[in-house]
């Protein structure tokens, strides 16, 4: 793997008695998407901002490039895209005024920025809609305006604080196909914050965080096979009896409701004895057992086994649903 362009280094940041982040490190490499996903208050967006330099870590040091953010400021931001999770940009201004405006911020010439501009609206599909007001645009195309904007100085990291939160599926999806392409094609580090676990099985290293921790790191495959073998999917009726049935079973360790049927988290090895006795007290109980089965974990499934609590701050079928 190429030199990491992005190095965090033991980062901590309080707010009063507030641990926000604590001890954070991470690397992310060129071509590379990598997730920081978690519940709201994960502290994933302060690592953003420690990151990009608006925070200043009580601990711990950051290099983009090689350039430290604390002690070359100037010249690690210049290699820095940003996209903020609200809307920031000026809706009275046009789409193409908008990046103009940014543009000449971080101190682009007319002949820099005008040919990258034209270049960025053709990639996010905004070119017919350069003179309409950023005011008029729908949610997704305001979204797509603001990555438009973090690609005029052509940086060689980009940072994404919940990029999609708020938008329809559609345009979630074609969000996530212009990251793909600018990872894939271009080559460029992509840091990404996201309560979406459908969205961390996009990344190519995805980090759960909780209360400002690091709770597991590694690709979407690492992270299901640490409990391999031991979800079991179970689907039947009432569902209220097989949730009581599959509490009282001293081997299962987590029962979550997933659509429309339950994941079990089991003890290791446990599997095969915890469906023969499942499958008898369903039966003895009146209930309908309509299909239990070994499956293959899901990244909630992980985040769950790695945190304590979480039933307050996730949903089964992701952080957020949408």
């Amino acid at each position: 793997m190429a030199e990491p362009i992005l190095v965090v280094s033991h980062i901590s940041r309080k707010f009063g008695e507030i641990q926000a982040v604590d001890d954070i490190s991470l690397a992310v490499a060129p071509g590379q998407i990598f997730g920081l996903v978690g519940p709201d208050g994960a502290g994933k967006t302060t690592t953003l901002r420690l990151i990009c330099g608006a925070f200043k870590p009580d601990a711990g040091s950051v290099t983009i490039g090689g350039f430290s953010i604390d002690r070359q400021a100037e010249q690690a931001r210049e290699l820095i895209g940003y996209l903020s999770q609200q809307f920031s940009l000026y809706e009275d201004l046009t789409v193409l005024e908008n990046i103009r405006f940014l543009a000449e911020v971080r101190g682009l010439s007319k002949d820099d920025w005008l040919p990258r501009s034209q270049e960025n609206l053709v990639f996010v599909g905004l070119d017919a809609f350069q003179d309409r007001l950023a005011g008029q645009l729908s949610g997704g195309m305001k979204q797509k305006l603001a990555l438009a904007c973090a690609l005029v100085n052509r940086p060689r990291l980009l940072l994404l604080d919940e990029p999609t939160t708020g938008v329809d599926p559609v345009t979630r999806q074609d969000f996530w196909q212009l990251v793909i392409r600018l990872a894939g094609n271009q080559g460029m580090a992509v840091l990404v914050c996201t309560p979406y676990m459908d969205e961390a099985t996009r990344c190519s290293r995805v980090c759960f965080m909780r209360k400002g921790k690091i709770i597991q790191e590694g690709s979407p495959s690492q992270l299901r096979k640490l409990l391999q073998g031991r979800i079991i999917k179970l689907t039947g009726s009432p569902l209220e009896l097989l949730i009581r049935l599959a509490r009282t079973d001293t081997a299962v360790q987590d029962v979550q409701r997933f659509g429309d049927g339950l994941h079990l988290r089991v003890e290791p090895g446990s599997t095969s004895a915890v469906m023969d006795r499942l499958t008898e007290q369903i039966e003895q109980s009146g209930g309908m057992l309509d299909q239990m089965l070994n499956t293959t974990p899901t990244l909630e499934d992980v985040f769950i086994e790695f945190s304590e609590d979480t039933a307050s701050d996730f949903s089964v079928a992701g952080c957020k649903e949408n």
